[in-house]
């Protein structure tokens, strides 16, 4: 910011961050950068910084200083996706005989990420239940290097306390992570509550559309900001320049996009909770969730994302899956359309038989930006 900028509001930022007009033409929209090396000025002279599209490309440039931004951290990182931007963290902060603390909800692949390849390099986990703050403490070490929350969980909906934790995490000389995935930027800021590191699968309501896979770091302090950066340019998962254009792209609506998910996951809710074949619901936006008060404070609302439990259990969950005509089954979420799923069977089927094990009467709809009249009706056929 410079001396006579005035601060700015999310939605600014998301459309102006890190996307000033392109010098040369006046393009009011970043261009991508579709190249691979760049011309030096000289041996080592490197114009703009520029020299080959791993290191660094303007088009991602752009992104990773809107990510920044919008997270309120020191540096923004953008990867191929989610999991090669957790596998870049986990590799720059943990090494062989570390211990790290990782929630008991959380997306199927980040377990699979802990349990099956990084405990083969010599790294060490142990689950929390992330809503009990004592369940947390319980489980650090004197090896302990970092802790790891989703908020809300997949495909739980859980709510951890983010200042608490940081806390806790701090004093044990860790750090703390958020994967910020399902809130957005827009509706929590994980960094201001404590947090070291923010991740986010862009591919979701980053991106928004369904159309790009991608992943982001933001880091709160510089120092471990270029430490990402450095393991980013050794390790080489990158976002092409056209796939961090479109979650630029996606980015600049998030804002409009969230609110209605927001309003219409609300909506959605108050169905489920009236209809007999739903035994319970999941949404941290409702008075009774265990959550609701750590949520009301620190998120602007309670996101598009929403989980119930069927009544008849695992086949009778299947079944609502297979009978909305609107919500489209399928995995990932996020998108401006309505997508239904069964963990069990789908996202989650990675955690079964561990301590991540989701039950097995459990639906999660992902609630898009459609007519809310037509997703009711939808989920009312579908349930019968």
């Amino acid at each position: 910011m410079t001396e006579h900028q005035l601060p700015q509001g999310f939605e600014t930022l998301a459309i102006h961050a890190g996307q000033e007009a392109d010098p040369q033409t006046g393009a009011v929209v970043t261009p991508i950068y579709q190249v691979s090396t760049y011309k030096q000025d000289g041996v080592g002279g490197l114009r703009g910084g520029y020299e080959y599209s791993r290191s660094a490309n303007p088009t991602r440039t752009a992104l990773e200083e809107c990510l920044a931004a919008l997270e309120g951290g020191s540096r923004g990182l953008a990867f191929a996706s989610g999991l090669a931007a957790e596998d870049t963290l986990l590799r720059t902060v943990l090494k062989p005989g570390d211990h790290i603390v990782i929630p008991n909800d959380a997306y199927g692949g980040t377990f699979r990420l802990f349990a099956k390849v990084l405990t083969r390099w010599g790294v060490d986990f142990s689950v929390a239940n992330m809503q009990d703050l004592g369940s947390v403490r319980e489980q650090l070490r004197p090896n302990t290097r970092a802790v790891w929350v989703e908020t809300p969980s997949n495909p739980l909906l859980g709510i951890a306390d983010l200042t608490g934790l940081a806390e806790i995490a701090h004093g044990a000389g860790a750090i703390l992570v958020v994967d910020n995935t399902f809130a957005s930027p827009y509706l929590q800021q994980p960094i201001a509550l404590g947090a070291d590191v923010v991740v986010h699968s862009t591919t979701k309501y980053m991106g928004g559309h369904s159309d790009v896979v991608g992943g982001a770091l933001v880091a709160a302090q510089a120092g471990l900001g270029e430490e990402l950066a450095y393991h980013q340019n050794a390790m080489g998962a990158v976002s092409g320049p056209f796939d961090a254009w479109l979650v630029l792209r996606g980015i600049k609506t998030l804002g409009v996009r969230m609110d209605r998910h927001s309003s219409n996951a609300e909506k959605i809710v108050e169905l489920l909770g009236g209809h007999a074949k739903v035994s319970q619901v999941l949404y941290p936006g409702l008075p009774e969730h265990p959550g609701h008060d750590i949520a009301a404070k620190q998120m602007k609302a309670f996101g598009g994302m929403v989980s119930f439990r069927v009544v008849g259990g695992e086949e009778a969950a299947v079944e609502v899956c297979n009978r909305t005509e609107l919500f489209t089954l399928g995995e990932s979420l996020g998108g401006v359309e309505s997508l239904i799923e069964h963990p069990g069977r789908m996202t989650h089927a990675s955690v079964a038989g561990s301590a991540l094990e989701v039950p097995a009467d459990l639906v999660r709809v992902s609630v898009g930006i459609e007519s809310i009249d037509d997703l009711l009706a939808d989920l009312q056929q579908a349930l019968g």
